[in-house]
């Protein structure tokens, strides 16, 4: 069991006990997060960014660690996220592995990791946990709420429980529920990690360790982050050379995705808890902003319990080539939050790059978020 904290981390206690949607509470927990630029004197010009599964908090390089974070193009001093004018704060999800309090933390109670005692997690705790540490930080609204991926989805629920708590939102490759392909995919990924004998309930080490669930996992989820279309592109059926096909193995790597699969997967194995993994997945299969919607709208009325969330403007990105979550789910946020009477707008880009073109196609999303934030 092993957390992955980056260096300049800083670490917000969580009120305690902290009780969970589902049941449960946690004592001594708490949020990593990162900071950029400087909160302005009213208070006013805070934005949060809420991240998908794996990323941690360190979004982008600053002086007390230099290394390029995940959105390092997005954010800094005159890029479209310009700390010279935002203070900017990133979180990293409650029940993860890189700073937050998660499965892989050590229980207070028992001196040993939590490992499935956590709490069963849902996307609300972590929208509860990050309104917690912007309260502290003393910011009563923020300027802007960003969240990507399932980040998107926590933003959504931060919105609807807490009301009134963001000028405005961009929603960056979310959803307000997953759909059942995403479900599937998801189920499948949870299943290589619980079926590989290290697995154990739970309760591996680093020296008997989940390897294959984990790299089968990945594999999965790697698989729909991309496009049909920029597979072809960038490998086609481009065959590996004879000396880096293993001999032993009749049905071994062959192509030049499997081995650029491979590769990704096991860079990732090492550097992300299974059992986090776990819980994180399952939250995002569990959360449905529908269940908010008020009773007359009727059952599953997405639209009516985002309508329910006051915004000055919003905006909700996609890529066209996402199959894991498809432009329909960004138009329904747009739409529901346009019925709350948001200036909402629904932009989908023609990235060939699919679910994870937030994370490379910065010459589609940069000036995108720029020109909202600009605006603001």
């Amino acid at each position: 069991m092993t957390e992955f904290i980056p260096p300049a981390s800083r670490f917000f206690p969580l009120p305690s006990p902290l009780s969970f949607k589902r049941g449960g509470a946690l004592i001594g927990a708490r949020l990593a997060y990162e900071t950029w630029g400087r909160l302005s004197p009213a208070r006013d010009n805070a934005i949060l960014i809420l991240t998908g599964l794996s990323p941690d908090a360190h979004a982008a390089s600053h002086p007390d660690d230099p290394r390029p974070g995940w959105w390092e193009a997005m954010l800094g001093p005159g890029k479209p996220i310009d700390s010279e004018r935002w203070f900017v704060i990133c979180i990293n999800s409650l029940g993860s592995c890189k700073g937050s309090t998660g499965p892989a933390s050590i229980d207070p109670a028992t001196g040993e990791p939590y490992r499935l005692d956590f709490p069963d997690l849902s996307i609300e705790d972590g929208a509860d946990a990050a309104h917690a540490l912007v309260g502290a930080l003393g910011i009563e609204r923020l300027a802007c709420l960003i969240g990507c991926s399932m980040g998107g989805m926590t933003a959504l629920a931060y919105l609807l429980r807490h009301p009134g708590a963001a000028h405005s939102h961009i929603n960056v490759s979310g959803s307000a529920r997953a759909l059942p392909f995403s479900i599937a995919i998801r189920s499948l990924q949870r299943e290589a990690i619980r079926l590989d004998p290290n697995w154990r309930e739970g309760r591996y080490d680093d020296t008997c360790y989940p390897e294959n669930g984990m790299r089968m996992a990945r594999k999965l989820g790697v698989i729909t982050y991309r496009s049909a279309l920029e597979w072809h592109g960038r490998f086609g059926r481009v065959r590996l050379d004879s000396d880096r096909r293993p001999d032993d193995d009749p049905f071994g790597l062959e192509f030049e995705v499997e081995s650029y699969l491979e590769g990704h997967a096991r860079r990732f194995v090492r550097q992300f808890d299974p059992n986090c993994y776990l819980y994180l997945s399952r939250s995002m299969d569990w959360f449905d902003a529908a269940d908010y919607a008020p009773p007359e709208a009727g059952r599953g009325n997405v639209e009516a319990a985002l309508g329910q969330i006051r915004l000055r403007r919003a905006l909700a990105i996609g890529v066209e080539t996402d199959i894991l979550f498809p432009l329909q789910q960004q138009e329904e946020i747009a739409d529901g939050l346009m019925r709350g009477g948001s200036d909402s707008q629904f932009l989908p880009l023609p990235s060939p790059q699919g679910h994870d073109a937030f994370l490379v196609d910065f010459s589609r999303f940069g000036p995108a978020i720029a020109a909202f934030l600009a605006s603001l």
